[in-house]
């Protein structure tokens, strides 16, 4: 009850910033027990707005970026959604609650890939706790190519600064229609956040915002 308590002022909190604006997103926020997914030190600050370590140099986004981020997407139900940085979990919940719940007719699904097998396989857990294991699929890989198996995707959302030059392979995994979002910049510091929409062969792109995220490491993301 206590931790519940916490989530409605988190809520409305996020509600009177003009951050959370939307039915779903909004019910899914209320819904999904951010502390089930944070490592037992951190379960007491879960629903403080902050970023928070989750071990392996990752961390947990702020709940308002998550918002936000749920919001510039538009998820809607029976979305297939692409994430990339699983970290926690707590993002691919919130997502697979609002284009797969429960009894939904028409149920859409997530599929998020962690580049560290143990942050993986501690959200597969989790997820499976949560309700959240038959519509969230965790795969271990480099993120920064896609999933080309499940592609193309209504949504795909990056969770960690990408390099100004997108990954082309979420670009090409994006169906037409479809929006990305995803943070870019520099490594460190200087890093925006887009939401790039597919429209035929061509790509509209709009910074949302400043903001600061782990770097997106792999073949088409920064260095190790």
């Amino acid at each position: 009850m206590e931790f519940e308590e916490k989530r409605k002022k988190l809520v409305e909190s996020l509600k009177s910033r003009n951050i959370l604006t939307e039915p779903n997103v909004i019910k899914a926020m209320l819904k999904v027990p951010r502390h089930k997914f944070l490592p037992e030190g951190a379960i007491s600050s879960a629903y403080i707005d902050s970023p928070l370590s989750i071990g392996m140099s990752q961390t947990i986004s702020a709940p308002h970026m998550n918002a936000m981020m749920c919001e510039l997407l538009k998820l809607k139900e029976g979305d297939k959604v692409l994430e990339i940085g699983t970290g926690s979990g707590y993002h691919a919940a919130l997502c697979a609650e609002i284009v797969a719940p429960k009894n939904s007719q028409n149920p859409g699904h997530v599929y998020t890939i962690e580049r560290h097998l143990e942050l993986a396989d501690r959200a597969k857990i989790k997820l499976v706790n949560t309700g959240f294991g038959e519509s969230v699929t965790v795969i271990n890989g480099d993120g920064t190519l896609g999933y080309p198996q499940e592609a193309p995707y209504d949504k795909i959302l990056v969770t960690a600064s990408s390099p100004k030059k997108v990954p082309p392979p979420l670009k090409q995994q994006l169906k037409d229609g479809g929006i990305l979002c995803i943070p870019a910049g520099s490594k460190e510091w200087g890093q925006d956040l887009y939401v790039i929409c597919k429209k035929g062969k061509s790509f509209d792109s709009k910074r949302i915002t400043g903001v600061r995220f782990v770097p997106l490491i792999g073949e088409w993301g920064f260095p190790e």
